[in-house]
């Protein structure tokens, strides 16, 4: 299974991005350019991959990161941008979100559902590995060892 990820769509519209309501896989770009509405790429602007396999789905997820940004507490990812983007209006104009759903039932014990929750979790890692291989580096906010928390 590889990963079918949204268009790129700026942070401020994330929950118009469709399937959010389900867990699965996300992208965050810092970009200077306008990422909105193009196709995903595995671009050198993506600082971060996450995922979640909590039954709010990636709405919920994303929006414990907006959360962390805002200066709440909750996304240990969220707390390493911080670490370099002090304040959310230096940078939220800046940070695009790309998802990648997967359309199962958290709750559930029905071996399909099972399978596929750990196949988000493999997802992550097939992206941690896809950006290492291009880029020869975890992006920025996932290397744990070069990026703190705030």
């Amino acid at each position: 299974m590889k990963p079918i990820f949204s268009k790129w769509i700026s942070w401020a519209e994330r929950d118009k991005l469709s399937g959010i309501k389900y867990p699965g896989v996300y992208a965050l770009a810092v970009s200077e350019n306008d990422l909105s509405n193009t196709k995903y790429k595995l671009i050198q602007e993506i600082k971060y991959f996450g995922m979640t396999n909590s039954g709010g789905g990636l709405k919920s997820r994303l929006k414990q990161f907006d959360n962390t940004i805002i200066g709440k507490s909750g996304h240990g990812g969220a707390e390493r941008f911080l670490y370099e983007y002090k304040k959310h209006k230096d940078f939220a104009h800046k940070l695009f979100v790309s998802v990648c759903p997967v359309v199962c039932d958290v709750k559930s014990n029905n071996p399909k559902d099972l399978l596929l929750m750990g196949e988000i979790a493999w997802l992550e890692y097939y992206c941690f590995a896809q950006y290492a291989k291009k880029y020869k580096k975890l992006p920025k906010f996932n290397d744990k060892k070069l990026s703190p928390k705030k």
